[in-house]
């Protein structure tokens, strides 16, 4: 894999179907794969969250899922092929999973959230087959639910769980799971139950889902994207004029 280090995190500069073909390898192979996607909200945190930082940074296969994580190492001087979204990963590993037979387990969101979604990747893929669901409110019980996971037979793991708490109980739990493959899936079930509507692809194209977040809800949103992003441009500032200049 074509891996660079872009604000002190490693990522890879992977297409969406070099992606997938990797992961199919490891699964077929039978070679656990931890894998996480790094966007700006994520890049900025790492800066400050050691245990964040860590997390990330044991994963196997890191893709670069924000467009503006995309354009950012772009302008740094980083060759990066294309995004690869978690969202659109997510949809591509169920086909595979399904032509495959490759069992999978869901964890995170709201019960009726998780349950929603279930139904609607079974109605999409007739032939995946479902390990299993839960809810992502489990924290009093994760060994309970860990061993859930590695009972039901699954072979792949989405958690859809917020960071970094999703990152972390990946990497604390990995070894327990019984999975080839996991992977934190941040807010892809409330996108797929319907519960939140995506970004029209243009703005997608052009780095502008965090506007649209903002749009559907300003008063919780605006105060931590413009934090965010006002954050990632001084990084890039820094990494592009600053720290090459040293």
């Amino acid at each position: 894999m074509s891996r660079i280090e872009f604000l002190g995190a490693p990522m890879d500069s992977l297409s969406m179907s070099e992606s997938v073909a990797h992961i199919e390898d490891k699964l077929v192979k039978g070679e656990f794969l931890q894998h996480v996607v790094v966007n700006v909200a994520k890049l900025v945190h790492m800066q400050t969250d050691n245990v964040l930082a860590d997390s990330v940074k044991a994963c196997d296969m890191i893709n670069i899922d924000g467009m503006g994580v995309v354009l950012g190492a772009r302008f740094c001087g980083h060759n990066i092929t294309e995004r690869v979204a978690g969202v659109d990963l997510f949809h591509e590993l169920l086909a595979m999973s399904a032509k495959r037979e490759f069992p999978v387990f869901l964890l995170g969101a709201e019960e009726a959230v998780v349950a929603k979604t279930a139904e609607k990747v079974k109605k999409s893929n007739p032939n995946l087959i479902l390990a299993g669901y839960h809810h992502g409110y489990f924290w009093d019980n994760e060994e309970a639910v860990v061993e859930l996971i590695k009972n039901s037979g699954a072979k792949l793991l989405f958690v859809a769980i917020t960071s970094p708490k999703k990152e972390n109980f990946i990497n604390k739990w990995q070894d327990k799971l019984g999975v080839d493959f996991v992977m934190g899936v941040g807010g892809t079930f409330d996108v797929v139950a319907g519960k939140v509507k995506r970004a029209p692809v243009w703005m997608q194209n052009y780095g502008l889902e965090w506007l649209y977040r903002i749009i559907q809800e300003p008063g919780r949103m605006w105060k931590r994207y413009l934090v965010t992003n006002s954050k990632f441009a001084w990084l890039l500032v820094k990494e592009r004029f600053l720290n090459r200049t040293k």
